[in-house]
C-alpha cells in the first residue's frame, strides 16, 4: 500500500482534547488563568473562518468567472460555537450580548455598547508535548467576538442543561486587520 500512510510527525501536529474558551490567554508564555475559561463546555468547541469574496469581474462581458486577478476578499466569517454546560450571571451576560449585571441578574438592554465585544480565546493542548511546564498549545484569538447565537437553554430529565453558543469576531474602524489569529506551539519535552 504505496499511498496508506500518515505524515512520520502527525502525532506532533494533532490538537489534543476539547480546548476550553477563555476571555484572556497569554501567547507569548503560553499562560492561561483558570479564572478566565468563560464555563465548561460539553461536546467540544467548534471554530470556523470563511473567507467572502466579491468576484469584480461579474457581470463584465466576455470575463470567464473567478478570474483570479479580479477576486478581491471583502471579509472574514469567524464563528466560534458549542454549548456550554455550567452558567454564572458573567456569562449569561456574555451569551445575551447586550446585557447588564446588577447582583445575581442579568438583564438583556436594546442596544450594544462598544464593551459587548470582547476578546475570546479558544485554547487547546496541542503536540506529543503537552506537560505542564513546556506543553504544546493551540489557540485561536476572535477579536471584538459578540454573541450572535443569543441565549438558550435546554434541560433534561436526569441531565445537566446545555446552553448553546455562538460567538462571531468583528473588525473595527480603527483596526482593519482579520478579526481572528491562530497560534500553534508544538512545545517540548519536560526536563
Amino acid at each position: 500500500m504505496r499511498f496508506t500512510q500518515i505524515p512520520a510527525d502527525a502525532f506532533r501536529r494533532m490538537v489534543m482534547n476539547a480546548a476550553v474558551l477563555a476571555s484572556s490567554f497569554d501567547p507569548a508564555a503560553g499562560t492561561l488563568v483558570n479564572a478566565d475559561i468563560l464555563g465548561a463546555t460539553t461536546g467540544g468547541i467548534s471554530f470556523s473562518a470563511v473567507p467572502v469574496y466579491a468576484d469584480m469581474g461579474e457581470k463584465v462581458d466576455n470575463c470567464p468567472k473567478n478570474t483570479k486577478e479580479l477576486k478581491k476578499l471583502v471579509s472574514w466569517e469567524a464563528k466560534a460555537s458549542g454549548s456550554f454546560a455550567t452558567v454564572d450571571t458573567a456569562l449569561a451576560k456574555r451569551l445575551l450580548a447586550a446585557a447588564d449585571v446588577t447582583g445575581t441578574k442579568a438583564a438583556p438592554r436594546e442596544d450594544l455598547s462598544d464593551a459587548d465585544f470582547a476578546e475570546l480565546w479558544i485554547v487547546g493542548d496541542y503536540s506529543e508535548y503537552n506537560g505542564e511546564q513546556h506543553g504544546g498549545w493551540a489557540a485561536i484569538r476572535l477579536k471584538n467576538a459578540l454573541s450572535t447565537g443569543g441565549f438558550s437553554i435546554e434541560t433534561a430529565d436526569g441531565d445537566r442543561a446545555k446552553l448553546a453558543f455562538e460567538f462571531t469576531a468583528h473588525t473595527s474602524v480603527s483596526d482593519r486587520s482579520a478579526p481572528f489569529e491562530i497560534w500553534l506551539s508544538p512545545g517540548t519535552a519536560e526536563v
